[in-house]
């Protein structure tokens, strides 16, 4: 007998038990019906319970007859109840073997012990998701657009890893800029976190990626970018960081909220954020970074400026805006 899971299961609830039913009532089905016949409809409910020998094929009368189904339950169940008592033994044995990987691990020279510690490369997402697999009361995370450009696969697995928290009774709020709201596999991160309990939000201005964890671990850049990660467990710095959160997440859009009212909301304030970009001069590839688009995207944001105050180069925007008082703070 071939191996059962869940799909011949499916089949037997849907299928095969009421062909088994009517096949009992009537005293057997002919061969020949031609819904079980190679490519009927009940074909592959028949070759299902014939394999449990639930079905005997009576080839003197060209008919199935139906078999006593307490003679085959057994065979049939009691494997699977075996295999899960032997799965339940061998699952319990690896817990305890990773229980001695953990000792060894904290034992270890790399672990956080002091109120800073930097890690490298790889052993960033690793410290991360063994700090998002302990968490027990908050997530805090901050994600700017800039750099969020993970595979799908990578957002997959970090869906998964966060929903396990959410699942676990873990509140998580999280922080985009409004551009994520254009990004189809953040949107679908979003979805899958949010309708698992996460709260997301999105912001108009850059900010650096942070994850806070239960307010006691706080996991930040290095000062020579994304290669580089920082630990802090200095129980005033995580605070002045979840303060810094905490102020955000207040002027925060709620991600899911696409509202029409909302959008122009957004729309106004990457306009009037644009706006104080170039008043204050910075590049296209800074001011891109800030707003957490393309250059080629804030190029095209200054492209609409410059036609709706009808300048033909930035020099003249800037003067235009200045002379009619725009300073990019009016909506705010």
């Amino acid at each position: 007998m071939a191996e059962l899971g869940p799909e011949e299961r499916e089949l037997f609830e849907s299928l095969a038990v009421p062909l088994y039913e009517e096949t009992a009532l009537s005293g057997g089905l002919k061969e020949d019906d031609p819904r079980i016949v190679d490519g009927g409809e009940l074909s592959a409910a028949l070759r299902l319970l014939v394999s449990l020998n639930l079905l005997a094929h009576d080839h003197e009368n060209a008919v199935y007859v139906p078999v006593d189904p307490s003679t085959v339950q057994s065979h049939v169940v009691g494997p699977m109840s075996q295999r899960g008592a032997e799965l339940l033994g061998e699952s319990s044995r690896w817990a305890r073997a990773f229980a001695g990987l953990a000792q060894a691990w904290r034992r270890s020279p790399t672990v956080v012990r002091g109120p800073i510690t930097e890690f490298h490369g790889q052993a960033i997402q690793t410290f991360i998701n063994g700090a998002v697999a302990e968490a027990e009361d908050e997530l805090l995370t901050a994600q700017p657009q800039t750099g969020r450009e993970l595979p799908s696969a990578g957002l997959k697995a970090a869906a998964d890893r966060d929903k396990g928290a959410i699942e676990r009774g873990v509140r998580m709020r999280t922080l985009y800029q409004h551009s994520a709201r254009r990004h189809t596999p953040t949107r679908d991160y979003v979805a899958e976190v949010s309708a698992a309990g996460a709260e997301v939000r999105t912001l108009d201005e850059f900010f650096n990626r942070m994850i806070v964890v239960d307010r006691r671990l706080a996991m930040i850049p290095g000062p020579s970018g994304t290669d580089v990660a920082i630990a802090v467990q200095e129980p005033a710095l995580v605070a002045y960081l979840v303060d810094v959160f905490e102020r955000a997440w207040e002027r925060a859009r709620p991600f899911t909220n696409t509202e029409r009212s909302m959008m122009n909301d957004i729309a106004r304030e990457q306009r009037a954020m644009t706006i104080r970009m170039l008043i204050e001069g910075h590049s296209d590839p800074v001011s891109a970074k800030r707003l957490g688009v393309s250059a080629r995207t804030f190029a095209g944001y200054v492209a609409d400026l410059k036609s709706e105050y009808d300048a033909d180069t930035r020099f003249q925007l800037g003067y235009t805006m200045g002379q009619s008082g725009v300073s990019g703070h009016e909506e705010e």
